[in-house]
């Protein structure tokens, strides 16, 4: 019970130092609405809840966040090994998983190696709301005192639903157990970094980009800026998705190749386990290669409303190359 209050003491003051500019090149909106985000630590999880708020909710900047940003520190380092999110009634009854537009994660006191001068995001969840577990004996380092902050989103065309909630838990290795830490890297099809959310093109907003009627293949060029070797792969995808890939261009390599459970008209159902990447020998990703990003939609030809897609993964991954013995093959 002490280690909760001393969590929840400590949100007040870090929201006020980081409002006053702290961290001015990290800032993302703030929303005047009463809704709350509380933090509690019990066992070897840690879980914020969101809300509750009233549905349909628009959006507002860069990260298009439903209700304002909320910053905490844990009390002590702490290895995330895991998450998972959810999405209910303030009564506790579940609602459909696409009420959730997105959950952010960011540490503000870490650089994002993926997205140069962008604070790192190191998970988070979409309308896919997979969870995720690591390989046993990784996990994503949290320091004492670190500034983490979520954003959160709900979908802005939801039907209208009083007092919704969310809540995004955060599996933690146990205190004397050894692990080995991982970055964490994004790749898209889409453009990843908000920072370079202005370099988009005319078919690519905030919801992705523009999906045609019939087939639509979508690809990307990808440089990596480390050597590294991934574990983990949470990937993410909207409605109408049939598959999104990483491919080695270098090596003539497919690494990843993620295909969701659809309904018969394309709505996005899951991810399942088995198509989540999670190795703990890995695969190994180098700046001296070139890669690719790759997703496919079918969007049917009688539908008018227009949809967009986003291809996306976030790779856990440890710095340098993998073990020499048993390279991983990539997925076939």
């Amino acid at each position: 019970m002490n280690l909760i209050v001393l969590v929840v003491m400590t949100l007040g003051l870090v929201t006020s130092a980081f409002a006053d500019g702290g961290h001015d090149h990290h800032a993302v909106p703030t929303l005047k609405n009463q809704t709350t985000t509380v933090v509690s630590i019990q066992d070897n999880t840690v879980t914020l809840t969101f809300g509750p708020i009233d549905l349909p909710s628009g959006h507002e900047g860069d990260l298009a966040a439903s209700m304002p940003k909320h910053v905490f520190q844990l009390p002590k380092d702490m290895y995330m090994v895991g998450f998972k999110s959810a999405v209910f009634t303030q009564e506790g009854v579940p609602l459909p998983r696409n009420y959730l537009h997105h959950i952010l994660m960011l540490n503000n006191d870490k650089p994002s190696v993926s997205c140069p001068g962008e604070p790192l995001f190191f998970s988070g969840a979409g309308l896919e709301m997979t969870e995720a577990k690591f390989p046993d004996g990784y996990g994503v380092k949290l320091a004492k005192g670190q500034h983490l902050m979520s954003v959160v989103a709900f979908y802005h065309k939801a039907p209208p639903t009083k007092n919704v909630m969310a809540s995004f838990t955060m599996y933690m290795a146990p205190e004397q157990a050894p692990v080995k830490e991982m970055d964490v890297y994004q790749v898209g099809v889409n453009v990843v970094c908000y920072s370079k959310f202005a370099q988009r093109g005319p078919d690519q907003t905030d919801e992705g980009i523009e999906i045609k009627p019939g087939v639509q293949v979508h690809a990307a060029p990808l440089k990596f800026l480390m050597d590294g070797c991934v574990k983990f792969a949470y990937p993410h995808g909207h409605d109408e998705l049939l598959m999104i890939a990483l491919e080695n261009k270098t090596r003539k390599q497919t690494l990843l190749r993620t295909v969701p459970d659809v309904e018969q008209d394309g709505k996005f159902l899951e991810f399942q386990p088995h198509q989540v990447y999670q190795n703990g020998q890995g695969f190994p990703v180098s700046k001296a290669d070139d890669y690719e990003m790759v997703m496919v939609h079918h969007h049917p030809l009688q539908k008018e409303e227009l949809q967009h897609g986003m291809g996306n993964y976030l790779l856990y991954m440890t710095p340098g190359a993998c073990p020499a013995t048993n390279t991983a093959q990539a997925q076939q």
